[in-house]
């Protein structure tokens, strides 16, 4: 359940290749009950608008994320990080760089969904700006249970105003 956070570290966040795929495996089943298989992974990044990511640290892949670019929307298919490395950061650059992929003239959001049962993901979801927008009935097909349809939106900072002091006009003399 939810503890304390370990130490941050530091990730390197590179395009998912066929080699790390023994990894991701690994990583999936450690954290789900009903986990991608391998031919799950091959079918969704074999479209053309799928993105596989992992983070490294020091040579091994601790973290991914599977997401489809949408003309308006990302939509992140899977996002998990190894239950050692849980509550390091890891999570989160993983996070920040798919809001790094958002812009007012683009993509704007962030949609994802979440079983009702994942509280960990809820909260980290939600830590991270993510709100939950609608729940989705029955919406898995290995279990009846319901999802939660969270949605990170970009927002453009306003500047902040600065006062600068009233010119005073001085004259050549």
């Amino acid at each position: 359940m939810h503890s304390e956070p370990k130490q941050e570290i530091r990730v390197h966040i590179r395009w998912m290749i066929r080699r790390d795929m023994a990894e991701v495996l690994q990583i999936e089943c450690g954290n789900f009950e009903f986990p991608w298989i391998d031919e799950d992974f091959l079918r969704c990044l074999r479209q053309r608008n799928c993105i596989g990511m992992v983070a490294e640290h020091e040579g091994r892949v601790v973290g991914f994320m599977i997401y489809e670019l949408h003309r308006t929307r990302i939509h992140v298919l899977n996002f998990a990080v190894d239950t050692t490395y849980q509550r390091c950061g890891v999570g989160s650059q993983l996070v920040a760089k798919l809001i790094a992929k958002l812009s007012v003239q683009r993509r704007s959001r962030i949609l994802l969904e979440i079983r009702e049962t994942n509280l960990d993901a809820q909260l980290f979801f939600r830590e991270n700006g993510f709100r939950a927008i609608t729940v989705l009935h029955k919406f898995y097909d290995d279990t009846p249970e319901d999802a939660y349809l969270m949605q990170y939106r970009y927002r453009v900072e306003k500047p902040e105003v600065v006062e600068l002091p009233e010119r005073t006009h001085r004259r050549a003399a």
